[in-house]
């Protein structure tokens, strides 16, 4: 294909477009917090200030009953304070530093939940903490990004099968041909990212409400407050205002806390593989806003044109030109060719209404696990010691190899 030719008049607009990308990412990002912080301001000030009034009165009335000033109140209260970031409450609350809760809180830190109930509050133990977590959270980041790409490969088989069977069952595939020849008889076939995260949002959902059901009658919370603390944990935010397994003693204690580690886990693997899938979305979103706003910016561009050097964008016409079951055979043999068809779209309507449309690395790796094909790794690569990858992980594995070669 011949590179696309520099308009006279638009040298100033090309620029690159993962720059592009960033920069307007990040002015996004910035809108949403503030709006968020608007919403927010206005939802909870109001309560805020209802409880700040009714906790003045409250010590007001307590010092007038008792005789006691303000300023003795006050000290007491902060040593109170004090006695709480220790773990001491007023409630009876199992022991924080003996093992099993020790252990609860090394799993908050590698998670990087962090719920702020248990804090380290010797110098010894800060330190160790700072050596401790950087470890830690990095094996537990590569333990993420390998679950995500067991489900990713266990999806697609799943999907695959599910694809064989619809053709088998509308007469396009005859009863006769065995699974094998049926499966290479699909070699462009990819399953839809959008499928993914349907799959990956369902669980998620599934997980939550089932822990939720079990966390409202063990805690006392609501089930409202139980979906709350949910998505918190699983999300990894991690405020601190609920927490479970913190009562000094339950029903089939043992039980209890083995079935909150496992839904913890599985919750948070869950919710970060649909992190993983839903920014490939926002990508396509960035990548359809770069191309509007070019095209209102430059008159005289042609399209998706627009943008000099697009690495990773899908052509509109090429879903087209490949054949009923897969791409044409001249386009299997290029590793540019392949990363120009990783799936970035260019258009709002193939954005929304599509799902056959090829999607970003992460199909293609739908379809290498679905079709059983090793993953495919550039020379330069496997000379550095780059491996493959999915999420924030492949997309670093792949700049790293990239930047190596060009040395």
């Amino acid at each position: 294909m011949m590179p696309a030719q520099r308009l006279p008049g638009c040298r100033s607009l090309h620029v690159n477009e993962d720059n592009g990308r960033f920069v307007l990412l990040a002015i996004l990002i910035l809108v949403y917090l503030l709006c968020g912080a608007a919403i927010f301001s206005a939802i909870e000030r109001p309560s805020e200030l209802r409880a700040r009034g009714r906790w003045n009165r409250t010590l007001h009335n307590f010092s007038e009953a008792f005789n006691v000033s303000l300023q003795e109140l006050s000290s007491f209260l902060r040593e109170y304070e004090t006695a709480v970031a220790a773990g001491i409450r007023a409630d009876s609350l199992r022991p924080r530093w003996d093992f099993t809760g020790a252990f609860y809180f090394v799993g908050t830190v590698v998670s990087t939940i962090g719920f702020g109930m248990t804090t380290p509050v010797t110098v010894a133990g800060k330190v160790f903490l700072i050596f401790y977590g950087l470890l830690g959270c990095a094996a537990t980041i590569l333990f993420f990004n390998l679950f995500l790409e067991r489900i990713i490969t266990l999806l697609a088989v799943v999907m695959k099968a599910f694809r064989l069977r619809r053709l088998r069952t509308s007469g396009l595939l005859p009863p006769g041909i065995c699974q094998d020849f049926a499966a290479s008889s699909l070699p462009g076939w990819k399953p839809s990212v959008y499928h993914v995260m349907l799959i990956l949002g369902l669980s998620a959902i599934v997980i939550s409400c089932c822990a939720s059901a079990m966390y409202t009658p063990v805690e006392g919370w609501a089930y409202l407050d139980s979906l709350y603390f949910c998505f918190v944990t699983f999300s990894t935010i991690g405020f601190g205002d609920l927490v479970s397994s913190q009562s000094e003693a339950y029903d089939y204690q043992g039980l209890y806390r083995l079935a909150n580690f496992l839904f913890i886990l599985t919750g948070v693997c869950c919710i970060y593989s649909l992190f993983n899938v839903i920014s490939i979305v926002i990508k396509q979103v960035l990548n359809w806003m770069l191309g509007k706003m070019s095209c209102l910016c430059c008159q005289r561009c042609n399209k998706a044109n627009a943008f000099l050097g697009r690495r990773n964008a899908i052509r509109p016409g090429s879903r087209l030109r490949q054949g009923r079951f897969g791409r044409p055979p001249d386009a299997e043999g290029s590793d540019t060719e392949g990363r120009r068809l990783s799936g970035e779209m260019i258009s709002m309507r193939d954005l929304t209404g599509s799902n056959k449309i090829s999607l970003a690395i992460m199909q293609k790796q739908l379809s290498e696990s679905a079709n059983g094909y090793p993953r495919t790794v550039c020379g330069s690569s496997r000379h550095n010691g780059f491996s493959g990858g999915v999420g924030a992980l492949g997309i670093m594995n792949n700049r790293l190899a990239e930047t190596s070669d060009s040395r």
